[in-house]
């Protein structure tokens, strides 16, 4: 038995906090998971510049909206859950998530919580679990399956070690440079190639 591991945002849809930064001119909230490897770090310091700017949990949903998955994303998915089960980890929250699943024809995603005050501004959040993603490969290994992950972040890189097989998707040259022994998928046909081979030696 088999499943695949993906990352979400730079893998599947585009950056959501990158995409808020534009909407809104706060170009602090460009950074992410590629910049800041202490995902603590960077949640608290963007709870902090959404309080400072008085933005919403409402102002967010609103810019995530008008979002779309990158391009041939949902072809990906549709071709990839023929030939296996895949589940979404995301470091994102249920909150964001759910009209980008829409989009992409509700594929399983595990991911956080927004912790949200009666004016509707986000104080904080509450994490699944710490290292979420390497702990749900884990998971999966103790049911006996075999796993395929890949992301494009640091928070990526415990999971796709942790897996039988994996590879970096679009990821930042530094990340590379970092883990050199990590393939790299430039594109969804890499990246189904990588999944095709692994999915061989079953």
């Amino acid at each position: 038995m088999f499943v695949v591991c993906l990352d979400l945002e730079g893998v599947l849809v585009p950056e959501i906090w990158i995409n808020v930064a534009e909407k809104t001119g706060i170009k602090e909230l460009r950074l992410t998971t590629r910049d800041i490897p202490d995902y603590d770090v960077l949640m608290k310091g963007r709870i902090e510049i959404l309080k400072q700017h008085n933005l919403t949990l409402k102002d967010i949903q609103d810019v995530i909206a008008t979002m779309k998955p990158l391009d041939g994303a949902k072809e990906f998915m549709t071709e990839l859950r023929s030939l296996t089960q895949a589940v979404i980890l995301s470091d994102t929250f249920d909150q964001f998530a759910k009209p980008l699943m829409k989009q992409l024809n509700w594929p399983t995603i595990f991911c956080n919580t927004l912790t949200v005050d009666d004016s509707n501004m986000i104080t904080g959040y509450k994490l699944r679990q710490k290292d979420g993603k390497k702990h749900a490969v884990e998971g999966f290994h103790s049911m006996n399956l075999k796993v395929f992950a890949s992301g494009d972040s640091y928070n990526d890189l415990s999971m796709i070690k942790e897996a039988d097989g994996g590879m970096l998707f679009c990821p930042p040259q530094k990340i590379i440079d970092e883990n050199p022994q990590i393939k790299v998928a430039h594109d969804y046909d890499d990246l189904l190639c990588g999944i095709k081979t692994l999915l061989k030696t079953i």
